[in-house]
C-alpha cells in the first residue's frame, strides 16, 4: 500500500485525514492518499499568501521565474515514466496516453516559461501635456487551483505554468477520486528550486474545495470539472469577489460530410470518442453524420470499435482500458437504457464487461430517430457515441449548435469554402477541421455557455493571470495650483 502526502509550505504531511484510493483495473485499493480538511486549507492558503509577499517571491526578476519554469519542464520530463505509471494505476487511463500525454506535458510548463519575461505593460498617449501614464502588468495573487482526476498533470500545467509565470502563487486542490499523480508531482515540484509555499497541493472533497474558493484570501479560482460544481464555485466566490476561469464539459459535435475522407474521419472519431476510454471534456460524443454515408460510415465505425483491444491499463498494447470509477460505469448503463427507452439503437457494446475493474467496451447508439435521447445531451464521460444525421449544411449546423455547452467540435470535410462556414456558424471554443483532440501549449482552449469561460494555453493564459495598475506620474517641476483660490 502506497503512501502518499499533501505538500504545504514546502512541506510534506498526512493531512487531516486518509483514505484509500481504488486501482480501476481491479476495483481494489492499492494507495492512502492524504486528505485536507478545512485546517490544511487554510494553512496551505496561508502558506500561499505569505510567499506572494515574501522578498525571495515577489522581488525575483520575470528571468528568474521562467528560469525556475524551465527546470521544473527538465524535471516533469525526467521523471515521465514514473508519473505515467502513477497515473495509469490511479486512474485507469492507459500507459499509452499517460506516457505521451505527461511527455507533452513538460513542454507546456517549457512555453509558458519563456513567456514569463515577455509580459508588458503599455505607455498611453495621455491627453494632459505635464503627465506620463503608464500601465504596469502584476500578478493578480493567490491562485485557487481546482483539477479532476482525468489529465490532471495536463490540467495542472496550464494553470500552474501561467500563474507562475504572472508571479503568483498557487493552491492545488486535487481530484478526490484519484489524485496520487498531483501529490507525485509535488515531490518532483519540491526539488525545482522554488521558494517554499509558492505552490501547495491538497485534496480533499466537497468541504476542502468551499473553503478553498471562498477564502478571503484567494484572488482567482481557476476551475476544471463539471458545471454544477462550477455553479457552487461562483456562489462561494461571492464571500471573497475571487475573479474565476470555468473550464468545464462538452457534448461535442463531430460532423462527417459526404465529401469526407471516410477512413481519416472513422479514425479521428474513434480516436476522439474511445480514447482515454472517453473520459475527456472534448470527446466527440455526438457523430452528425450527412444521411447518404450513414450506413457506410457506421458499418466501418462499428468494425474499428469492435477491434478495440480492452485491457490492463498498464499493457502497451491496451487501446481502452476501465473507467475511473464504478460510479461512471452505472452511469454510462443508466443512460444508455434511458436512451434505448426513447428509441435509440444500440449498434455495439452498452453493457459492463464480466471483469475485476470497472470495464466498459466501446458503445454507439443510433439516435437518428430518438432526438429525445438522454445520450444526445448529458455529458457520459465514458466511450459512448450517438449518432444522428442530417440532410445538408443548415441542418448540420442547427444540430451542432443544439447544446448547452459550447467546448469543441470537429468538422470532416474536403470543401475548403465549406469549411470556412462551419468554422464561423458553429458555437464553439474549439473547431478542429480535418482531425481532432489536438492541442498545443501555444493555443488557448476553452469554451463557453455550460462549458464555461476563460482559456488555458498561449499567451492570453499568462494575461489573465495578470491585473492592470495605472502609473500617473506629474513631469511638471511648478507648485500643484491651490484648486481654492480664484483666479
Amino acid at each position: 500500500m502506497q503512501i502518499f502526502q499533501q505538500y504545504i509550505g514546502g512541506e510534506f504531511s498526512d493531512g487531516s485525514t486518509q483514505f484509500e484510493s481504488l486501482d480501476p483495473a481491479t476495483g481494489q485499493p492499492w494507495a492512502k492518499m492524504a486528505e485536507a480538511g478545512v485546517a490544511d486549507v487554510n494553512a496551505a492558503v496561508d502558506a500561499a499568501e505569505d510567499a506572494f509577499f515574501a522578498p525571495d517571491w515577489a522581488d525575483m526578476t520575470a528571468t528568474a521565474r521562467g528560469k525556475l519554469l524551465s527546470r521544473l519542464a527538465d524535471l516533469v520530463a525526467e521523471n515521465a515514466p514514473r508519473l505515467a505509471e502513477i497515473e495509469t494505476r490511479d486512474t485507469g487511463k492507459i500507459i499509452r496516453e499517460t506516457s505521451a500525454q505527461i511527455a507533452y506535458v513538460a513542454e507546456y510548463f517549457r512555453y509558458f516559461a519563456g513567456l514569463a519575461d515577455k509580459i508588458e505593460g503599455a505607455h498611453l498617449p495621455i491627453d494632459k501635456p505635464d503627465m506620463e501614464v503608464w500601465l504596469r502588468r502584476e500578478p493578480v495573487g493567490v491562485i485557487a487551483a481546482i483539477v479532476p482526476w482525468n489529465s490532471q498533470l495536463f490540467l495542472s500545467a496550464v494553470k500552474i505554468g501561467p500563474a507562475l509565470a504572472a508571479g503568483c502563487t498557487v493552491v492545488l486542490k486535487a481530484s478526490e477520486e484519484a489524485p496520487a499523480p498531483m501529490l507525485e508531482f509535488a515531490k518532483i515540484f519540491d526539488q525545482a528550486g522554488f521558494p517554499k509555499g509558492v505552490l501547495n497541493v491538497i485534496t480533499g472533497g466537497p468541504e476542502a474545495g468551499a473553503a478553498l474558493t471562498s477564502h478571503a484570501s484567494v484572488d482567482h479560482v481557476a476551475f476544471t470539472g463539471g458545471p454544477e460544481t462550477a455553479r457552487h464555485i461562483v456562489r462561494n466566490s461571492a464571500e471573497n469577489l475571487a475573479s474565476t476561469s470555468l473550464e468545464l464539459g462538452g457534448k461535442s459535435p463531430f460532423i462527417v460530410f459526404d465529401d469526407a475522407d471516410i477512413e481519416s474521419a472513422v479514425n479521428a472519431q474513434v480516436s476522439g470518442i474511445f480514447a482515454a476510454t472517453g473520459q475527456s471534456c472534448v470527446a466527440g460524443s455526438r457523430l452528425l453524420v450527412q444521411a447518404s454515408i450513414k450506413d457506410k460510415f457506421l458499418a466501418r465505425l462499428k468494425e474499428k470499435a469492435e477491434a478495440v483491444v480492452i485491457g490492463a491499463p498498464d499493457d502497451m498494447a491496451t487501446e481502452v482500458g476501465p473507467l475511473c470509477t464504478l460510479r461512471q460505469r452505472e452511469n454510462a448503463q443508466d443512460l444508455i437504457a434511458r436512451s434505448v427507452e426513447t428509441g435509440a439503437t444500440l449498434v455495439t457494446g452498452g453493457a459492463a464487461i464480466d471483469r475485476d475493474g470497472f470495464f466498459f467496451p466501446p458503445t454507439i447508439l443510433d439516435c437518428s430517430d430518438a432526438p429525445d435521447a438522454p445520450s444526445l445531451s448529458n455529458e457520459f464521460f465514458g466511450p459512448v457515441l450517438s449518432v444522428v444525421t442530417f440532410e445538408d449544411e443548415a441542418e448540420a449546423v442547427r444540430l451542432a449548435n443544439d447544446t448547452e455547452f459550447g467546448l469543441a467540435s470537429g468538422v470532416f470535410t474536403q470543401s475548403l469554402t465549406r469549411a470556412h462556414r462551419m468554422i464561423r456558424r458553429i458555437r464553439s471554443g474549439i473547431v478542429w477541421v480535418n482531425t481532432y483532440r489536438a492541442v498545443s501549449p501555444i493555443a488557448p482552449f476553452g469554451g463557453h455557455g455550460l462549458s464555461g469561460h476563460g482559456r488555458e494555453g498561449g499567451l492570453q493564459a499568462v494575461l489573465d493571470y495578470t491585473k492592470i495598475k495605472t502609473v500617473w506620474l506629474r513631469t511638471s517641476d511648478d507648485p500643484i495650483p491651490d484648486p481654492f483660490v480664484m483666479r
